[in-house]
């Protein structure tokens, strides 16, 4: 949420987080960085969300659903880590279906997740959203991708088309020069 607020100095960004102690850190660093005049974050779950979100009101969201579903991978010590990997009650369905709610006519989505699971969201895509754009995020030259982006448009038809994606990691383990670029270049994807 910073990161883009930072990269795209213009727009307003509203974050949702279920976590209360998530949601006091983020207000004070979105107060650290002087952000909060088009920053803010709420607490609350896409199954009830806050009455203050206003369905159809956003041009874009973005949303990093919990990569795991539940009983299919061993659950975090950790209940904050429990809930950032695995799926709860709101499962990969409802995050599609919500982030779409939240869309104006038109409007884009951009949700990152396990490339394992690349058919499950375009399934959940399919028929609500179009001009899907897959970009693969590779941990190094050669190996399956591990992450992928997924952008879609609410209300389009436009046919799907998968990008050459990125690769992260060298041999050595360092980040790509073009992963460097992203990360503290400031360079955009272009999805």
């Amino acid at each position: 949420m910073l990161c883009l607020a930072a990269r795209v100095p213009h727009c307003r960004v509203v974050g949702l987080e279920p976590q209360r102690e998530l949601v006091r850190l983020a207000a004070d660093n979105i107060a650290l960085n002087a952000m909060t005049a088009r920053v803010s974050v709420m607490a609350g779950d896409l199954l009830h969300p806050p009455p203050r979100l206003s369905p159809g009101g956003f041009d874009h969201v973005m949303a990093n659903p919990p990569f795991f579903e539940r009983g299919r991978a061993s659950e975090p010590a950790h209940p904050g880590k429990a809930t950032a990997h695995l799926e709860g009650d709101a499962e990969l369905a409802e995050w599609v279906r919500f982030a779409l709610h939240m869309l104006r006519a038109k409007g884009t989505v951009t949700f990152i997740h396990r490339a394992d699971r690349i058919d499950e969201v375009l399934a959940r895509i399919s028929g609500k959203a179009g001009e899907v754009t897959v970009f693969p995020l590779w941990p190094m030259q050669g190996r399956p991708a591990s992450r992928i982006l997924v952008r879609a448009r609410k209300q389009a038809a436009t046919p799907a088309r998968l990008c050459a994606g990125l690769v992260l990691h060298e041999p050595d383990g360092h980040y790509t020069n073009a992963a460097e670029a992203v990360l503290r270049g400031g360079e955009a994807l272009v999805l």
